[in-house]
């Protein structure tokens, strides 16, 4: 199994701190082989969102070494790892709320998880990072947890007007900003030879799903160099057009075979 994968995380040209932070992994385990991409957009004065993106991305690697090759081996239903990531997601959140009261801090992080066993992939998700699959065309698997997406499913907004809104940053949820928190799972089958691209909400405000789609679709895309170029050349088209967050992607290739 050979994905091909490539990033890109950029500070942007208003922000002084990325608070971005990335998380890419495979391993060979019982199952085959295995791949983890994690991304997480901070928020918080000074440092702390950057230390809250970390620290949840720290906790994802440390899950990916520790649990996950139990998981796999022993229990890898959608159920089993929806639980353990769900108590990940709740365990990280509950530190970042004790440091932030201990720290008389305010932060907090989105977070958007794809992990990919076999021919299945599983996300979890929480804020408004998100998971696009670019097969045929783009498809967006995440929904937003954000305040104009609830009006949209509302009925009262616009997707176009939502584009607009002053309030499209303002958050329904993250990890380390209240105790209640509602991460949502997904799970679908891989398409052999499709890309999945994460992104913070910074690298798609102002660039169109068409230009995504023609900029990484499985037609353009071959190699890792070419995903960085593109990825390279979409945070440049963001800076361009104004883009006043970090901005960061991550992209991740299937093999033309499905797995077995």
């Amino acid at each position: 199994m050979n994905y091909l994968s490539a990033y890109r995380t950029d500070v942007g040209i208003k922000k002084k701190t990325n608070q971005d932070s990335l998380y890419l992994v495979e391993a060979e385990t019982v199952r085959g082989h295995v791949l983890l991409a994690v991304i997480c957009d901070g928020m918080g004065g000074l440092a702390s969102g950057e230390l809250a993106s970390a620290v949840l991305c720290q906790a994802f690697a440390t899950w990916f070494k520790q649990q996950l090759p139990a998981l796999v081996a022993y229990d890898s239903s959608p159920e089993a790892l929806k639980s353990s990531m769900e108590n990940l997601l709740l365990d990280a959140n509950e530190n970042l709320l004790d440091y932030s009261s201990r720290k008389h801090l305010s932060l907090g992080t989105t977070a958007c998880a794809l992990l990919i066993i076999g021919p299945v992939y599983y996300v979890i998700n929480i804020g408004d990072s998100r998971l696009y699959q670019l097969s045929d065309a783009l498809y967006q698997i995440t929904t937003d947890q954000t305040v104009v997406q609830r009006e949209i499913d509302m009925g009262v907004l616009s997707p176009e007007a939502a584009e607009k809104d002053p309030r499209r940053n303002v958050l329904l949820q993250c990890i380390g900003a209240s105790a209640i928190i509602e991460p949502v799972f997904y799970s679908g089958l891989t398409i052999p030879g499709s890309v999945f691209l994460l992104c913070s909400d910074g690298f798609r405000h102002v660039v169109s799903p068409r230009e995504l789609w023609e900029a990484l679709g499985p037609q353009v895309v071959y190699s890792e160099d070419q995903m960085e170029a593109q990825l390279i050349r979409l945070v440049e088209l963001n800076k361009y057009r104004r883009e006043e967050d970090n901005i960061s992607a991550l992209a991740v290739r299937l093999p033309a075979e499905s797995a077995a």
